[in-house]
């Protein structure tokens, strides 16, 4: 069997996802490497603060694309087989819990936001900023989590240009609102972290606006209205729990986790929470096209197995394997050669600055293996329907093996925050072995329609 698939269309809808989905997600990184490049030249203590409020943001974020990934396997099967009517009924499914998280989100930081900062750090300069900036932020997450839901279900149907659009615009007003209220333009006060935050919820709040009118008036594929949001079907629920509650769960704890990380090395002082802050931001935009390849792959083999067409499965994978890869070595290049033009823009410490340069350089060779075992994981194995095997891994590497080590390192041991971080990074590594096995053994197709009971049959005797 060839290792590249012969299909131009493959490639086609592959890259096109990718590179649209990559955009949305460079813009979108965009957004938090604008804040910070504000807030950074404002105050170290600010943004130190904003970076600790940030992981705050992405529990919410990981918990609501949870939420939207177990949507679009479902719904992306769905629009295989051309079924638009249980398309709408996830969508309300997805809507649902996606509010009631960032309900539950709003209600525990607007309360308790000194309590939850200080869980990260004990300074108390970087814990009133990071106040400040959490008491208005935290309105946006409703707004956020409306948006996220509408673009997640589009994605599904292959709809993801609306999802760029809409990313360029929030950027624009972000940054302009920034610069007005951060520092104090054309009249306006000087509200540093507090303005960073209005800019933030502005943006969201339009941004839900423009995507509402997109889906009542332009979209051509699913006509979604507001009373298809009213209704939810309990057995369509059922299958939507038990396929994507194992995805929530393990975009909980690996959002905790990655929240978890950052307390480690914000006990290690205010230049490493800084330093982290600027590492994983750079790694984040520069690595969009991994993260956009997962999100492609959900796509391609949930509709390609909602088509019918099984027996194409096995293939698409391989290739997907090796084009994982691929991405991967070259986002490392680009890591590697950009790390010191970006700190150029931030006023902060020498010791920061050098330990932002170290943590970029460990990033640029753990994203090859971040390339390969997350789309091959999230994308390949979830989309299959194989989701509680995700949870599975991601508690044991992360939450036995990643942080006990890591917090020996810098609690018991003493030793640098490098060292740390490099272990705070292993699993990337470690996860290809099983990320291998896995995939290729083809054995995580699962189905949640009576319909498909035929599916994994197929699949295993094609092997």
């Amino acid at each position: 069997m060839s290792l590249f698939v012969r299909e131009k269309s493959f490639y086609k809808t592959f890259f096109t996802l990718t590179v649209i989905i990559g955009l949305q997600n460079i813009i979108t990184f965009g957004i938090n490497l604008s804040d910070n490049l504000m807030i950074g030249g404002y105050s170290e203590y600010a943004l130190s603060g904003v970076a600790l409020a940030n992981q705050i943001q992405f529990v919410l974020q990981m918990l609501v694309m949870g939420v939207g990934e177990g949507m679009v396997i479902m719904a992306s099967r769905y629009w295989g087989a051309k079924n638009i009517v249980s398309i709408k009924k996830i969508s309300s499914i997805g809507m649902r819990i996606s509010i009631l998280v960032g309900l539950i989100m709003w209600a525990i930081i607007f309360f308790f936001p000194e309590a939850v900062l200080s869980l990260f750090t004990k300074d108390a300069n970087v814990i009133s900023e990071g106040t400040k900036f959490l008491k208005i932020i935290c309105f946006s997450y409703i707004f956020f989590s409306i948006t996220s839901i509408l673009i997640a279900i589009l994605r599904s149907v292959e709809t993801v240009k609306i999802g760029f659009i809409l990313s360029i615009s929030t950027l624009i007003i972000n940054v302009c609102l920034n610069y007005i209220l951060i520092y104090g333009h054309f009249g306006f006060p000087s509200l540093g972290v507090q303005g960073s935050a209005i800019a933030t919820l502005t943006s969201r709040i339009i941004e839900l606006m423009i995507i509402i009118i997109y889906v009542k008036r332009f979209d051509q594929k699913i006509y979604l209205k507001l009373r298809d949001f009213i209704h939810v079907e309990l057995d369509l629920f059922k299958q939507y729990i038990n396929l994507g509650s194992p995805i929530i769960m393990s975009n909980f704890i690996w959002g905790l986790a990655m929240a978890v990380q950052t307390a480690i090395l914000g006990h290690m002082g205010a230049a490493a929470i800084a330093a982290n802050s600027i590492a994983t931001t750079v790694f984040g935009i520069v690595a969009v096209a991994v993260f956009a390849s997962a999100s492609a792959t959900t796509v391609l083999i949930g509709k390609t197995i909602g088509e019918g067409n099984v027996n194409k499965i096995k293939s698409y994978a391989k290739t997907l394997q090796i084009l994982y890869v691929i991405i991967g070595f070259f986002t490392g290049v680009l890591l590697f050669l950009t790390k010191g033009l970006v700190l150029d823009f931030y006023t902060i410490s020498e010791e920061a600055r050098s330990l932002a340069l170290q943590f970029m350089t460990i990033l640029s060779i753990s994203v090859i293996g971040t390339a390969y075992q997350m789309p091959a994981l999230t994308g390949i194995v979830r989309s299959g329907g194989d989701t509680k095997f995700v949870l599975i891994n991601d508690t044991i590497f992360m939450w036995m093996i990643v942080l006990p080590a890591s917090a020996l390192c810098a609690f018991v041991f003493n030793l640098s925050p490098l060292i740390t971080f490099i272990c705070l990074k292993s699993d990337q590594i470690l996860k290809c072995f099983v990320a291998i096995v896995k995939v290729n053994r083809f054995r995580w197709i699962r189905t949640f329609d009576s319909k498909e009971n035929e599916i994994d049959e197929k699949i295993l005797k094609a092997n």
